[in-house]
């Protein structure tokens, strides 16, 4: 797929510093990651960064300058044929100029002699403290040494101030470009489990699914999966977060597959539950459809002017009326809600935000009021139920059952649209689909 246009990230540039008024904002890449000794985890850029520029090169920070006279301050790499052997070509500080529209850009080296004299210049530091690095060193220190300066002067940088203040709601409604790489992410996604349903059978490995779910990514241009595939095959199916994938799939079970490819940075994000055996028996098959009609619910309350809550909501009433159709549950619904007495079986939200990052950022709530929904965000909707192993009681008869279904929606102007709906949900089709391996 090919690269956003310049114009893109200048543009977004423009909103920052618009916002930014007579702020610094310093935005780094994201650390390289040690797997073991001298090996390396593979490279993933910083959203930030890349978001506002374009940017993508290990050690590379941007610095944001706003005022009267607005500037964009790049610090990268400088060439070296010698690092160059082993990590590959680097841009440099000329090309970077180009490049990215710097409009100044000096070697990596000079970041630390030269940050104080940018701090100064603004009147608050937007930094994203918690890296631990020698980048938050210099930008604390650089920090320090432009108060003293300024102090006398009543000059310099008065507060600190996390990045996402500006970035977090600008990157919360998508533009055409990021919804086309999201679509392009979705449909990858979905041949992904496509590829992983036909490996899911009796006597399979979990981790023969994974490989054939990655595999499918890879050969449809994503750069891998954006976060750790889920194979979870009976009382695995319970576990929210379920990445080990060594259990070796048995007859009966169900399999719930979360994964989600990642295309030119953007993510998409499935879970489908499945029968190994090609149909669901009849208790799997109760909880399904409980599942599946919350999902349909949720995703019938997705529109501008309605509320982030109000699709969490909508799922969670189907959730707790199904709970109670099963004898799970026993009292009265607005009851059941209110006290929350779904939270053993549906213990996270409906929803997350969706876009360079899986878990996209953005308040869910302002002011104790749920955020309302705009044409251009995308995020999850994923009701599930899970009877875990030993939970006993009323939901003895379901132990073991775990189900999960989602899709990614888009916010349109007259309602949503479901990015995943070529990958069926109805138990039919799911059967059908699984009963003929796809």
């Amino acid at each position: 797929m090919e690269g956003l246009p310049a114009s893109t990230f200048a543009g977004r540039r423009a909103a920052t510093l618009a916002v930014l008024g007579s702020g610094v904002m310093v935005l780094p890449a994201a650390p390289v990651r040690m797997r073991s000794r001298d090996t390396e985890h593979n490279y993933r850029p910083d959203s930030e960064l890349f978001y506002l520029t374009g940017a993508t090169e290990p050690g590379t920070v941007a610095v944001l300058m706003g005022g009267s006279e607005p500037r964009f301050v790049l610090f990268v790499h400088e060439r070296d044929p010698d690092a160059e052997l082993w990590t590959g070509r680097r841009l440099g500080p000329e090309e970077s100029t180009v490049r990215f529209g710097a409009d100044e850009a000096y070697p990596l080296s000079e970041l630390e002699s030269r940050l104080p004299t940018l701090l100064g210049e603004g009147d608050r530091v937007h930094f994203r403290l918690g890296r631990k690095d020698e980048v938050e060193d210099m930008v604390l220190a650089a920090l320090a040494r432009a108060r003293a300066r300024g102090g006398r002067r009543g000059t310099g940088p008065r507060a600190l101030v996390d990045p996402g203040e500006i970035l977090d709601d600008m990157r919360l409604r998508k533009d055409d470009a990021e919804v086309e790489r999201l679509r392009r992410a979705a449909a990858v996604t979905v041949a992904g489990h496509e590829e992983g349903l036909r490996a899911v059978r009796p006597g399979a490995g979990e981790w023969a699914v994974q490989a054939a779910i990655e595999a499918a990514f890879l050969q449809n241009g994503a750069t891998g999966p954006g976060y750790g595939t889920i194979v979870g095959s009976g009382p695995n199916a319970c576990v929210l977060h379920y990445v080990d994938n060594r259990r070796m799939i048995e007859e009966g079970d169900l399999v719930l597959i979360d994964a989600g490819a990642e295309v030119a940075l953007y993510n998409g994000d499935i879970t489908r539950t499945l029968p190994a055996s090609g149909r669901f028996d009849d208790a799997q098959r109760s909880v399904y459809d409980v599942v599946e009609r919350a999902r349909a619910a949720a995703m019938a309350a997705v529109r501008p002017g309605a509320t982030i809550g109000a699709v969490h909501d909508s799922a969670v009433a189907v959730l707790v009326e199904g709970l109670v159709a099963l004898g799970v549950l026993e009292g009265d619904v607005g009851d059941l809600v209110a006290s929350e007495a779904y939270k053993p079986y549906y213990p996270h939200q409906t929803s997350h935000w969706l876009g360079l990052d899986v878990h996209d950022p953005a308040d869910y709530a302002w002011g104790g009021a749920s955020r309302m929904l705009e044409a251009g965000m995308v995020f999850t909707i994923e009701p599930g139920l899970y009877f875990r192993p030993g939970i006993g009681g009323r939901a003895e008869r379901l132990e073991g059952i775990g189900v999960r279904v989602e899709d990614d929606v888009l916010v349109t102007a007259s309602g949503c649209e479901s990015l995943t709906a070529a990958f069926p949900t109805a138990i039919d089709e799911i059967e059908a689909l699984v009963g003929g391996r796809g």
